[in-house]
Formats: structure tokens, C-alpha cells, sequence
């Protein structure tokens, strides 16, 4: 038990090579992973039909970079929530579908007792315990390895807060698993790594590492620390302290992860197109429901979109290329980053436009580290859209 919350003993996970143990290898049958995992064959035009009735348009350019999609909505919660990594719209919903009985539990993931930044898979059922829910977690958490025990107790609709490696496997099987529902709430997610390594990078950005409560990359170029005494602190990110960070700092999975924004949830929650709200995609007639379920408590505006992308991502690329599998760090003097960090957020690109430079610079990233590491499997891991993407910056799938 973990306080109030489930969570039973997991197997150990098998081992595997390009693997984030989204928890389905510590299930009763392992193998699964073989036709679960996104980073074998990923099947993203079958899930996107199945999931949303169709799969990316063409004649809505936006769904290229996004996934498919309803409406795209900034959004926040008009009284926030403490304690939340924005204003808490995640884990109210979650709440909601707990208190109108829409579920009969949560699957989503707490602080480990002894760490906070370490995530702990969790089955909620009492909708006041998610507020033990809230905020970010770091590193790698067996999330779906709790769907067999749900099961065992009896739950027959589901609710799931996950990130995109989480979910694809649950798309993935979710036609056997046997639930009657299923609302899946997503998360972006870029790069990830271990909680040990988050932790060395805590004590790069101040003196008294173990008193951060919060941290966050925003939309605006920084990254934004709150501390245990109310104190915070904003770090530009070209200030970052990335190389001192060792090269493999972030996994091999995440550099390789063709999907951001979460585009096999019913609604992906995040902040990429927020301009510093939240950024909301309502992908189906269940994330239809989900934000209906926030009624009043949420307001919401159409997002904005300024600046233009496409010189931050040829950097990005020459800087990737430059690195050689390690960290991208920018060729720039130190006297010069502090003018540049104040010049971006006011015209670099904001809103959808700097949305679409972070997927751009995903897939660029994607296509150059596998063409290193793992050239073989650049054939079945990387999707056609992804191809779309990286084609006018010069990365065609005819030059494998």
C-alpha cells in the first residue's frame, strides 16, 4: 500500500533494450511488449483510425505536427489548484470522472514517500487522494503493470493519466485487456530520464537541491524552479547548465520518440501551445466529454501563434549533428547567451508556432540519432508523418 493510494508488489520488468518499462513487460505475459511497444513497430495511422475514427488529414496541416484532433483550446482552471504543475486540469478531470462515478478508479502515478521527484503507479479511487496526484514527476514508472491488478479487483472503467510510451501500449492492447471504458487522459512528453540523473541536474541549478518543490520548462524559454520556503527562480534556457550534464543524460527512447503530444489520448494536457496557460487537444467524443465534465470551473480561449520556427530548428539540427550523439549545446559565448535568452521569447516563436518547432526539432532529433545508433530500425520505428516533418530541412527517407 502506498498511504491511501494502491499499489500492489510489481514483478521485476524483462529485460529489454529500447525500453521506458511503461510496465507491460512486468505483466503476466511479457511478450506483449512485442506488439505493445512504440519502439519496435509502431502502427500509428491503425491506432489513430481506431481510437478516433480516422487518422491524421492532410487538409488540416496542423494535425501533422498534433495528431488528430477536434478542437485546440488554451485553457486554465479558474480557481487553480495548489500544488498543481499549471493550474491542475489533469488531475481535476481525473477527480471529476471519480466523483460522478464515471470510473471506478484512476491509474496514474504519486510521489514515492521517500522522494518526490520519484514516480509510484497508483490506483485511486477516493477522488480527494488525487490531490496527492499533482505535479511532475521524473523518471522511468511501471504505469501499465497496475492494469492487471485493476482488473483483479473488480474495476471495469478506467481512468489513465499517462505519457505517450504509457499509452500507445495501452491502445495497443487494449482490445484484449477487457475493460468496459476506458477514458485516457495524455500528457506530453519529450525527454525523460532516470530519477537518480534528475536529481544531478536539481544540484546544477541551486545551492540547496533538495528544497525545490517544482520545476518547470515553459513555453516562454525558461525554466521556472519554486523552492520549499516559497522562493523562485527563473533559469533561461540557453543559461542551462547542459554541459555539464554526461552525454547519455537523457535515454536513447526519449531522443527516438516520434510522439510529444500524447496523440492516442482521448485529450492530451499540456502547455506547448498554452503562451502560458495550458494547451488542451480534444482528440474524440470522450475528450469531448472529459473537458464537458470541468463545466464552469474551466475557461478557455482559442491559441495564438506568433514567430517563426524554422530558424531555432536548423540550429537545433546543426547543433544535434554537431554533438554526435551527446547533449546539443549551442555554439555561442557566454557574454552573448543572457541577450539571446532575453530576445527569444519575444520573437522567437510563441504560441502553435513554437508547438510546431518543438515537434519539428522531436522529429529531426528522432531521425538523426537512429540513423547513428540503430540505422536498422529506422525503417519500422519512424512513421510517415515524421518523414513530412523533417523533409523541408533536408532529411528525406531516400537518403537511408
Amino acid at each position: 500500500m502506498h498511504e491511501t493510494l494502491f499499489t500492489p508488489p510489481l514483478r521485476q520488468p524483462a529485460p529489454r533494450g529500447l525500453c521506458t518499462d511503461c510496465g507491460i513487460s512486468r505483466t503476466e505475459d511479457p511478450k506483449r511488449c512485442g506488439r505493445a511497444c512504440q519502439f519496435i513497430k509502431p502502427d500509428y495511422p491503425g491506432l489513430e483510425a481506431r481510437v478516433h475514427g480516422r487518422s491524421r488529414d492532410p487538409g488540416r496541416p496542423d494535425e501533422i505536427f498534433f495528431g488528430p484532433f477536434r478542437r485546440m483550446v488554451r485553457a486554465s482552471l479558474v480557481s487553480p489548484r495548489p500544488g498543481a504543475q499549471w493550474t491542475g486540469i489533469a488531475t481535476r478531470i481525473a477527480e471529476r470522472l471519480l466523483e460522478t462515478r464515471a470510473v471506478d478508479a484512476i491509474l496514474t502515478m504519486a510521489p514515492d514517500p521517500a522522494d518526490r521527484w520519484r514516480p509510484v503507479p497508483v490506483l485511486v479511487t477516493d477522488p480527494a487522494n488525487m490531490a496527492k496526484c499533482r505535479g511532475m514527476r521524473m523518471g522511468y514508472a511501471p504505469l501499465l503493470a497496475l492494469l492487471e491488478p485493476a482488473r483483479e479487483k473488480g474495476f471495469k472503467r478506467l481512468g489513465i493519466i499517462g505519457i505517450p510510451c504509457q499509452i500507445y501500449a495501452l491502445r495497443a492492447l487494449e482490445a484484449e485487456l477487457g475493460f468496459e471504458r476506458l477514458y485516457a487522459i495524455g500528457t506530453p512528453c519529450s525527454d525523460n530520464t532516470t530519477t537518480e540523473r534528475f536529481h544531478q541536474f536539481l544540484a546544477l541549478l541551486a545551492e540547496d537541491p533538495a528544497t525545490i518543490a517544482y520545476l518547470e520548462f515553459r513555453a516562454d524559454f525558461h525554466v521556472e524552479l519554486r523552492f520549499d520556503d516559497g522562493r523562485k527562480k527563473e533559469i533561461p534556457f540557453l543559461q542551462l547548465p547542459i554541459s555539464k550534464l554526461p552525454p547519455d543524460f537523457f535515454p536513447m527512447t526519449c531522443r527516438t520518440c516520434v510522439d510529444y503530444t500524447n496523440v492516442l489520448a482521448d485529450i492530451t494536457v499540456g502547455y506547448m501551445g498554452g503562451q502560458g496557460e495550458q494547451w488542451l487537444l480534444i482528440r474524440n467524443d470522450r475528450g469531448v466529454e472529459l473537458l464537458a465534465c470541468l463545466g464552469a470551473e474551466v475557461r478557455t480561449a482559442e491559441p495564438g501563434s506568433a514567430g517563426k520556427r524554422q530558424g531555432a530548428v536548423k540550429g537545433f539540427l546543426k547543433n544535434t549533428e554537431r554533438a554526435a550523439g551527446g547533449l546539443p549545446l549551442r555554439g555561442m559565448p557566454n557574454w552573448l547567451r543572457p541577450l539571446v535568452g532575453w530576445l527569444m521569447p519575444r520573437v522567437g516563436p510563441r504560441g502553435l508556432e513554437f508547438a510546431r518547432a518543438r515537434i519539428e526539432m522531436k522529429a529531426v532529433e528522432t531521425v538523426l540519432h537512429l540513423r547513428r545508433t540503430y540505422p536498422k530500425r529506422m525503417r519500422t520505428m519512424i512513421p510517415e508523418h515524421v518523414w513530412a516533418l523533417v523533409k523541408p530541412y533536408g532529411l528525406t527517407r531516400d537518403a537511408e
